[in-house]
């Protein structure tokens, strides 16, 4: 994956629900864990909740790089003068 890319979601959708098959998802990266039958208001509700986060982790990483561009470009403004 490239940095910067979106982390792909994992919402894994069961009809046989059992405990360890919940921890065996997790260990394997699920984001979410959901058996049959689909309440579709639960459904929605995950998905709109992982995109929220995606959004959220998305805006924290342009302000991040925007925060090290600025810090950067400070340093590199004071060694220019400090040269001359």
């Amino acid at each position: 994956m490239k940095d910067g890319t979106p982390k792909m979601v994992k919402i894994i959708l069961t009809g046989y629900p059992a405990l360890q098959n919940a921890i065996e998802a997790v260990n394997k990266g699920a984001d979410s864990y959901i058996t049959k039958p689909v309440n579709i208001d639960e459904l929605l509700r995950v998905i709109k909740k992982h995109l929220e986060r995606q959004s959220r982790d998305s805006e924290f990483g342009e302000q991040k790089i925007n925060e090290f561009v600025e810090t950067r470009l400070k340093q590199l403004d004071t060694e220019e003068r400090e040269k001359e």
